[in-house]
């Protein structure tokens, strides 16, 4: 399971990859024109679409990211798959469209459906599918519809039943989820922890919008969001369930992105420095912190938790003290500073020792954790380090995949092919058909054997030019 989920870690790097420099651009953009978001100012309105066409489209590249990262050869057969399975889950299950089968209104539960939760099992379901039927044979009269093009429409069937069963659970689901931001809303500085661990638990699957709709929104009576920004409510009260949030995104992550990068190999420090400052760099100045947790979510959920946790405790600490500061984009530097005009506002500088001190907690315990555990996160691949030294024997990566491929027992013993930085990843159906003395002669550095189903060939950086002849191969 843990090594599913670091696999399904991987494949969302590519989207993720894409989502900071985004962010910072529509953060600029709602700096500039931070009451019209781009109807007051022609620049501002170029830099919110900009960015927002990616920020507001984050589940969407996640179906096409984890599917094709899913995919057995990462054809891109498999991006198609998941966009269909996407479009059909949020389309049949679009408010509107609930509203035409029951004939009723919808429950507010679907009007929350294109999250990144559904983002992820688009994905999931189409490279399942691309996995199983990309080799499907059919009948002659039907054979135009046979192998890769059969894919999508497997899918498609697959989505519409993964759609009935969410009609029947995401409404019961989400509701009770409601029902449970209700009933702590009343334990003050408590609730407004509880709330903001759970919050940042749920984001995975989408259901974080559950509780909002409960602080941030009217649904209870509370609409701390709009309360914050209309000068509306009580002054000490308002504003608890946003102000614990500006400590973690503002200090806390990007502490955390700071370890993260410390405890990277170092090989593959100036990988992980690309991703991780400009992550942290989003989180901190807009709130945006996609790019930065789903970076580690899956790669190290242990190390989720414990973040989910001290953002529960920076949520209590703040509105025990007490702090107020909102927004209206998110808890970054610019809402941060934006928040001051309302009269709602209550000694926000408070929060930039809190927020300094969480940055320090997040580095150590990150740290710790990491160390201890020896968690996956960003640049701590399981390559060793003199690996990079290797160097293959026989440049002919042709003829040296056709070896591996026939030490393995052949193409029909090959289940998946994947490689990182210097191996060669391979599931197989039968081991004792792996002729380890045959991939030996191929020129290749060692040959490891994990489990019973899945070996690894040690190639070096060359590794990418025997992946692509061994796919050709197969």
């Amino acid at each position: 399971m843990m090594k599913y989920l670091q696999r399904l870690g991987k494949s969302l790097m590519l989207p993720v990859a894409t989502l900071p420099a985004a962010g910072i651009l529509m953060g600029i953009g709602y700096w500039i024109d931070p009451t019209g978001w781009g109807s007051n100012n022609v620049v501002a309105a170029f830099l919110v679409k900009g960015g927002g066409a990616l920020i507001n489209n984050i589940p969407l590249l996640f179906a096409i990211g984890v599917a094709i990262g899913m995919a057995d050869d990462k054809d891109g057969t498999s991006a198609l798959a998941g966009l269909v399975s996407w479009l059909l889950i949020t389309t049949l299950l679009a408010s509107d469209a609930i509203a035409m089968y029951t004939g009723a209104e919808a429950d507010p539960a679907f009007s929350h459906i294109q999250n990144a939760f559904i983002g992820i099992l688009s994905g999931l379901i189409g490279s399942s599918c691309y996995n199983r039927f990309k080799n499907t044979k059919l009948p002659d009269y039907l054979s135009f519809f046979g192998g890769k093009r059969s894919v999508a429409i497997v899918t498609a069937g697959f989505s519409i039943l993964a759609s009935v069963i969410l009609f029947f659970i995401w409404p019961v689901v989400y509701n009770a989820l409601v029902a449970f931001g209700i009933a702590i809303m009343g334990t003050g500085a408590l609730g407004a922890g509880i709330y903001a661990f759970f919050n940042r638990l749920l984001i995975p699957i989408g259901l974080h919008h559950a509780l909002n709709s409960v602080f941030w929104s009217d649904v209870a009576g509370i609409n701390d969001l709009a309360n914050f920004w209309a000068g509306k409510g009580e002054l000490g009260k308002t504003g608890m369930y946003m102000s614990g949030f500006f400590p973690i995104m503002m200090f806390g992550l990007p502490g955390g992105a700071l370890a993260m990068y410390h405890t990277a190999k170092t090989k593959n420090k100036k990988i992980a420095a690309g991703l991780l400052a400009s992550a942290a760099l989003c989180s901190f100045l807009t709130g945006v912190t996609e790019p930065l947790e789903f970076s580690f979510m899956f790669l190290a959920p242990v190390l989720y938790v414990v973040h989910a946790l001290l953002t529960g405790i920076s949520a209590a600490i703040v509105a025990l003290l007490p702090a107020r500061a909102g927004f209206n984009f998110s808890a970054g530097l610019i809402d941060y500073i934006l928040s001051f005009r309302s009269p709602m506002a209550l000694n926000p500088l408070l929060l930039l020792p809190v927020g300094v001190g969480f940055s320090v907690i997040y580095y150590f315990v990150f740290r710790i954790v990491i160390k201890a555990f020896n968690l996956k996160t960003p640049g701590r691949e399981d390559d060793e380090e003199d690996e990079l030294k290797v160097n293959l024997a026989n440049n002919d990566f042709t003829a040296v995949a056709a070896i591996i491929l026939e030490g393995l027992g052949g193409k029909e013993n090959v289940t998946s092919v994947d490689n990182c930085v210097t191996r060669l990843r391979l599931e197989i159906k039968d081991y004792t058909r792996v002729n380890e003395k045959k991939i030996k002669s191929a020129g290749v550095a060692g040959v490891i054997r994990p489990s019973k189903t899945s070996v690894q060939v040690v190639i070096g950086p060359k590794v990418q030019f025997v992946a692509d002849e061994f796919n050709k191969l197969l």
